[in-house]
Parts: structure tokens; sequence; C-alpha cells
């Protein structure tokens, strides 16, 4: 533990040993063993190893005397103790530290806005308070272990620019950074807390559509007078946005647009004319971040406008079932008909028998 200091942080380094605490004497202690009591203490990397009881001298046993750490060590008690040195210990000699503790970053956006069209660069700024010795800074993206972007510190730089060139819609996201500084050896390195989050989007997925009609038109066609409608969807909604579907017909544009309520709306369209005739593009507009944004063109859907015929199919339907009826009649007529009169008419035998 660490007593008498301004914080928890910084203080009069003591030890427990048998239920009792002890100070450390500060022969041979240096920011090797002080760094190990900070880490141990989670309180980052040793500011300062401080001699002479600077925190005042402590009271009971001196437990430990002329500590050899290497930096490594999980906890001070592991460090190695030379047992036979000369100089003689009291608790005016008692050891302290002083922590310094790795503080949160702060990123930001070098960009005016937050949304971003594929293809842009997007700058960050990661930068945390000076007097840490800033080995490099790392930029996340939330759900991503590894960096996406790692930027090296110069000395006492305490600010790095990092940049994401030619943004795609996949690192749409959430992102921070950490920084990492050097332990009391090279190859110690220890990593900040995370940084505030900052939120970026990627421009807007291509909508994608469909249409219904009746299933007397053939594929891509509709029979002209009957109604049909034509659905748009987005995987992505965005508060505040629309679909816009156009019709490219030979003789110009048409535009229709419907607040986006929901990630699909639906175009009705009452009684199919000629001029409903052409190819038919979903599209996604919205305003972010003070900028509009509008989503590339769904693939073209071809519609044809058929003439309605004079007799559909159920009703031809009909009228061979009824023909072939009256037809079956009839011949069922003619044959009892012919049965009747040759019952009647006598035969050539019964005219000689009855002469």
């Amino acid at each position: 533990r660490l007593v008498d200091g301004e914080s928890k942080c910084s203080g009069r380094v003591e030890v427990l040993r048998h239920n009792h605490w002890g100070t450390v004497c500060d022969h041979g202690w240096d920011l090797r063993e002080a760094d190990v009591v900070c880490l141990e203490l989670a309180c980052g990397l040793a500011e300062s190893a401080l001699h002479g009881a600077a925190f005042g001298t402590g009271r009971g046993e001196i437990w430990l005397r002329h500590v050899q750490c290497t930096g490594h060590e999980s906890s001070l008690t592991r460090c190695a103790v030379i047992l036979h040195s000369h100089p003689h210990c009291t608790h005016e000699n008692d050891a302290g530290v002083k922590c310094s503790t790795l503080f949160m970053p702060i990123l930001s956006l070098l960009s005016p806005h937050t949304v971003f069209s594929s293809g842009e660069a997007v700058r960050f700024s990661c930068s945390v308070l000076p007097g840490h010795h800033i080995r490099d800074f790392h930029l996340y993206k939330h759900g991503v272990t590894t960096p996406v972007v790692t930027q090296r510190a110069e000395m006492s730089q305490s600010r790095v620019e990092m940049t994401l060139p030619n943004i795609e819609t996949f690192q749409q996201g959430s992102y921070s950074c950490r920084y990492r500084v050097s332990g009391s050896s090279p190859s110690q390195l220890l990593s900040s807390p995370p940084s505030n989050s900052v939120n970026i989007t990627v421009e807007l997925l291509t909508p994608q559509h469909w249409y219904n009609t009746s299933s007397e038109a053939p594929a891509g066609s509709v029979i002209k007078g009957h109604s049909f409608n034509i659905t748009c969807f987005t995987p992505q909604p965005y508060p505040g946005g629309s679909f816009q579907l156009r019709l490219i017909r030979p003789n110009g544009t048409v535009r229709q647009s419907l607040p986006a309520l929901s990630p699909s709306v639906t175009f009705t369209f009452a009684g199919a004319q000629s001029s409903n005739e052409g190819y038919y593009y979903c599209l996604y507009r919205v305003q972010l971040g003070g900028r509009t944004f509008v989503s590339r063109e769904s693939q073209a859907l071809p519609i044809s406008i058929r003439p309605d015929p004079v007799l559909s199919p159920v009703m031809i339907s009909w009228l061979v079932s009824g023909l072939t009826f009256v037809v079956a009649v009839v011949i069922i007529i003619v044959v009892a008909k012919m049965l009747c009169n040759k019952e009647r008419k006598p035969s050539e035998l019964e005219r000689e028998t009855r002469s």
C-alpha cells in the first residue's frame, strides 16, 4: 500500500507480512521498483522513486531492504532482495513512490461533418495530456480487436492525426483511440484506457424494389386499366429520409416521392395507362450532418403496358365449357329421336306377316 501521500497512487511504500505493515528501505530504490509498485496497485507507471522518507517515517519493521526489480514482476515481494547489504536502514530511509496514472485520451474528427461518401478520407485526432512518454497511438473500430491505424509518436508528442483513406461502406461505425507508453524496460508496454467514441456514417446503401400486379399479366408487364404497386426498400433507413421513384420514358422523366417512415414504402398506381410504361428506379434521399445524400439508383425495373384482351382466359374457359355442354345435349337429343323413329316404323317382315 501507499501511505500519507496526496492520493491513493502516491505515498510511502508499505508491505504486509505476518499481519503487520512494514516499510521498504530506499537503498537501491529506483524507477524499476517504483514501476512494479504502481502497476501492482493499478496506478499506471511511476513518475518518481522517492528516498529519505519523503512521505514521513513509518513504524514497525522494515520488511524489505535493498530490493532489486527488473520491472516485469507482478508484485514487489517477487523482486530479488540483497540479504547482505552493508548500509544500515532506518525509517529515515523509507522508500516512497509517486505514480502517474494513464489518462483517457480524447478522439475527435478533424472533418466538419460525420457523414462521408465512399472514397473520401476521414481524419481523426487523438490527444492526451502532456507528460507521458508515449510510444504510439492506435485507432480502433468497435467490434474489431486489432487497430485499423497505428501512428508512432515522436518524443514528448501528445497528439497525432490518423487518417482512413478511401473509406468504404463497411468502415461505417464507431471509433476510439488508445495510446501506449513504455514501462521500465523497452519490452514493457502499457495501454491506456479507450477514448470517447466517434461515430461516422459512410454513404447510403442502394435500395431494392419489386412490383405487384394481377396474375394474368405476363412478367414485366401490366394489363391496361389494372392497378399495380411498386415497393422500394432499404436495409439501412435514416431518420427524416425519403424514397424517390423515377420513371424514365422516351418523352421525359417522372418523379414521385414518399417519406421513409419505415424501411420500405409502396407507390400505388390505380389504373395502368400507356403513360406508366418505362423504366422505374428507386432512390433514397436524406439530410445528415448538414449534407444532402442521395443513394445510388436501384437496378432498372422495366414495366410495359399490355392492352386489355376482349376475352379473358376465364371467360374463354367458361365459353368453351358452355359450348361443349350445348353440343353434347344436341347430340343426345338427335340420337334419341332417331331411336324413337326407328321403333315406330314397322319392318318388312312385320308388314308381310300382317298381310
